[in-house]
Formats: structure tokens, C-alpha cells, sequence
């Protein structure tokens, strides 16, 4: 077989690293989604009647909740009450885990690369 051939055979054989690297990215997105929810409804459950916060409906307050997680940032005003901000804290813990964690899944999967 050529070498372009065997290439991709290579390319669309999934290994048991493969399965190992997709479980644990999987795994991650759930938990990743349930943090979402959680911490929606409790932003929400703090900000909604502080004096001068931006979050007022739940959409605001999934918006908020979700662009933390992706970015660690938002365009609307940080948490106005103790237990926003101590939820928003958790968020970015959560969001840089998460990147670390995905960061090493990946490492880990190109080591355990068979050499050729």
C-alpha cells in the first residue's frame, strides 16, 4: 500500500486513545453544561433584584453565566452581590480547569501516539 494510502487508513481508524481522548472531551462538556445551568440559576437567583445590575431575566442571566465560561469575560457588569461574585469566581476557576484540563487530554493523547 502507498504511503498516501496508509495515511489514510490511519487517519479515519479511531484507537482506543482515540475513544480515551473523545470519552474524556465528552465528559467535559457535559459537566461543562450542567455548571452552565447551575450557575444561571444562581446568578440569577442573586442579581435579578440588585440595585444597578444588568442581569434581570434569566436569558440575561444564562448570557452572562455562559460568556464567562467561554471567555472569561462578559460585556455586562460584573455581579453586584457576595454570592454573584463568589459564583462568578467559581465560573472562571471552573473555565480555566477546563482549558488546563483539555490542554493535557490533548498532550496526552499526541504522547500516547504510536511512533512510525
Amino acid at each position: 500500500m502507498s504511503s498516501f494510502g496508509a495515511e489514510l487508513r490511519d487517519l479515519f481508524s479511531f484507537e482506543h486513545r482515540h475513544r480515551r481522548l473523545l470519552r474524556r472531551l465528552a465528559l467535559v462538556l457535559v459537566l461543562t453544561a450542567v455548571v452552565d445551568a447551575c450557575g444561571t440559576v444562581a446568578i440569577y437567583f442573586f442579581e435579578r433584584h440588585a440595585f444597578g445590575t444588568q442581569v434581570r431575566t434569566l436569558g440575561d442571566s444564562l448570557f452572562f453565566v455562559t460568556v464567562q465560561l467561554l471567555t472569561v469575560s462578559s460585556q455586562l457588569r460584573n455581579p453586584l452581590t457576595t454570592g454573584g461574585r463568589v459564583i462568578d469566581v467559581i465560573l472562571e476557576i471552573w473555565a480555566v480547569i477546563v482549558v488546563a484540563g483539555s490542554a493535557g487530554a490533548m498532550a496526552a493523547f499526541f504522547q500516547d501516539a504510536p511512533e512510525r
